[in-house]
């Protein structure tokens, strides 16, 4: 990091985060190793009123990856994981690692057809699965056939793995059934590729990113050093209720807590009321949600009651948080939210605001440690303070590239920079502001009109509880800015009250041509917006 860049972040750097800025020269297994060295009888899960140490946990995942040796999975080749939070992902994970194999995160929820797109691709002979997805696997393999299928959730495994075409196995009857795998593979770790995390980006095709073990590790250590002043190696409880098979959940959930001996609370299903009822019971201290996990408690009648301010440590990730649900929440817990940014390409964190510094509310925060940012216009150039361009990033935890996509990866890496393809701006004292995605900004009359500052104008509202803005054509200005806007229970607001709502806080131009009151917004799992719905939706019309 020599290139003369301007980095007025460091400065919140404390002395305490710089002592953790060194990556250790581990696989992910390794550091999963080091950490039942260092915790062997602590818990490392629970997971619906049952707990795990992590010396059980390392047993699990040193039998089951045996197994799979037996069964003839070597390194590197692809393992899809398709499963929702439950302590066989963390073992499935893992024992993966061990062999040197490479994970390919897959949503459970996918459609058969989605699946296919993403076993094709990435070129997976071997899936693990719960029982209860059955039928998907049956639906793809009309199509495909898997050299085997491994199934959670044992007690109904027999009942539905009947009609399966492809050798089928428990995962429990082989952690039961195999000794343990004295040896791990010996990992690369810049060069294996640890997971394959798929990403459809703004344009709905999907890229396999190639994160290696150092990549992972690096996001981890990273991440750590953000919040390191507030807790403690081998004392603290993450709430996981964000979905595993997202990056997030992966790197700022799983990883980041084994990696400190913290005790994972596993939510199978965000439920706001079964997941206040584990937060009094346990106690966690810390959560790294979404923001519509953030809107279900500060809208839940009677969170008051369930003791939020057990919390420590809050991030928030995969879509912007809202400033009324973020103050909301903290009100209510006394805990700040951490903001960030990050991508699946950045393993995912690359901003986060830091812990011990001023507060900005609508900014991502600093680059983590270790990662450069900047802001350049279309000619690669570094933009002045405060200007509008795209946002750059350098850093260990960038992609190796996309999974058999040479075209796609020198489109967006070049020089070690990664370009994002969202604007954004930096202020003086180096805090990033995300103000949309390039290809979502509008332009209408020749002028530019970024999503998210109009989103922003409408959450405002006391009436708007979710808010959406795109771009539809238009003959004369060439786009116009259309809003979908979902209501707070119990609340009404007609077009009138929501013009002059916008007409006092944006230019008029920037003041949305048309809105549309619905009840819900298309979101993927985790609760990212899927504005291409919305503008296919409107192209259809």
């Amino acid at each position: 990091m020599n290139e003369g860049i301007n980095r007025p972040w460091h400065k919140f750097y404390t002395e305490k985060n710089k002592s953790v800025f060194k990556i250790p020269n581990l696989s992910l297994y390794q550091m999963l190793e080091e950490t039942v060295q260092k915790y062997p009888n602590s818990t490392a899960i629970i997971y619906e009123g049952e707990t795990v140490t992590y010396q059980t946990l390392k047993d699990k995942i040193d039998r089951l990856a045996n197994a799979w040796k037996q069964l003839g999975i070597k390194k590197s080749e692809r393992i899809g994981l398709m499963l929702g939070n439950h302590p066989d992902y963390i073992i499935c994970y893992y024992a993966a690692q061990m062999l040197g194999a490479t994970v390919v995160q897959v949503n459970p929820k996918y459609t058969p057809r989605e699946l296919l797109e993403i076993i094709n691709d990435a070129g997976i002979q071997f899936i693990v699965a719960s029982a209860t997805n059955c039928y998907l696997l049956r639906e793809v393999e009309k199509e495909v056939q898997f050299q085997f299928v491994f199934l959670s959730n044992n007690d109904s495994v027999r009942q539905n793995n009947a009609s399966l075409s492809s050798p089928t196995y428990s995962i429990d009857k082989l952690i039961h059934d195999f000794s343990l795998l004295e040896n791990y593979e010996e990992i690369n770790i810049t060069e294996d590729i640890a997971v394959i995390q798929y990403t459809g980006g703004t344009t709905g095709k999907v890229k396999g990113a190639m994160l290696t073990h150092y990549n992972l590790l690096a996001n981890v250590v990273q991440s750590y050093s953000m919040y390191n002043e507030r807790l403690e190696d081998g004392k603290e409880t993450t709430l996981l209720a964000t979905p595993l098979y997202h990056v997030y959940a992966m790197t700022a959930g799983m990883n980041l807590s084994i990696f400190s001996g913290h005790t994972l609370l596993v939510v199978s299903t965000f439920d706001v009321d079964k997941v206040l009822l584990l937060i009094k019971k346990y106690r966690p201290t810390f959560f790294p949600g979404v923001p519509t996990m953030y809107n279900a408690f500060v809208n839940h009648p009677h969170v008051h009651k369930y003791g939020l301010d057990s919390f420590k440590v809050c991030s928030s990730g995969s879509a912007p948080l809202p400033p009324d649900i973020l103050h909301r929440f903290e009100k209510t817990s006394g805990v700040s939210i951490l903001e960030g940014f990050g991508m699946s390409e950045t393993s995912p964190t690359s901003h986060r605001s830091p812990i011990n510094a001023p507060r900005k509310i609508g900014s991502v925060g600093i680059p983590v440690p270790l990662t450069d940012s900047k802001v350049v216009d279309n000619s690669g150039n570094e933009v002045e303070v405060g200007v509008t361009g795209e946002l750059i990033i350098k850093g260990p935890q960038v992609m190796k590239g996309y999974w058999n996509k040479p075209r796609e990866t020198k489109e967006v890496l070049h020089n070690g920079w990664l370009y994002t393809g969202d604007l954004a701006t930096m202020d003086r004292d180096g805090y990033f502001y995300i103000v949309g995605r390039k290809k979502e900004m509008i332009i209408s009359g020749g002028f530019n009109i970024y999503p998210q500052e109009v989103e922003g104008v409408l959450y405002d509202h006391p009436a708007v509880k979710e808010a959406a803005v795109i771009g539809i054509p238009h003959k004369y200005s060439g786009e116009q800015v259309k809003a979908f806007v979902v209501l707070k229970e119990g609340k009404t607001i007609t077009e009138e009250e929501l013009l002059n709502h916008c007409y006092k806080h944006l230019t008029r131009y920037k003041v949305p041509k048309q809105f549309e009151v619905r009840k819900s917004l298309p979101r993927n799992t985790v609760g990212k917006l899927l504005k291409r719905v919305l503008i296919e939706e409107e192209r259809n019309k």
